[in-house]
């Protein structure tokens, strides 16, 4: 779901008051074609709600998997993804771009 940053990092701000774990998605950087640019932020709750958006497609559900991990865990980790990727198809990115994003849990 698309969303204004400020209203995606103020969401993870409220979500944190109430007792949620949550996660931080950030784009990192991107080659070619990418739908999202570099500070774009995806915000996920312990439960796979999310706001925000860091690519569109299957990459989104990819991140949103991957943040409940790190949610679990606390372990931060950079994922990538891009057309050099066997997985660009699996997430959706045939446009022929690529893109990092950082994942943190927010304590």
């Amino acid at each position: 779901m698309l969303a204004r940053e400020d209203d995606v990092l103020e969401a993870a701000a409220t979500w944190r008051r109430a007792g949620k774990a949550v996660a931080l998605a950030t784009v990192l950087e991107t080659w070619g074609s990418a739908p999202r640019p570099v500070g774009s932020h995806l915000v996920i709750d312990d439960t796979g709600n999310f706001l925000g958006s860091v690519s569109g497609g299957c990459v989104e559900g990819a991140v949103v998997t991957e943040a409940l991990d790190v949610i679990e865990t606390g372990k931060p980790r950079t994922l990538e993804f891009g057309v050099a990727d066997e997985t660009a198809w699996r997430v959706g990115l045939s446009c022929g771009g690529a893109i990092r994003v950082y994942v943190e849990r927010i304590d």
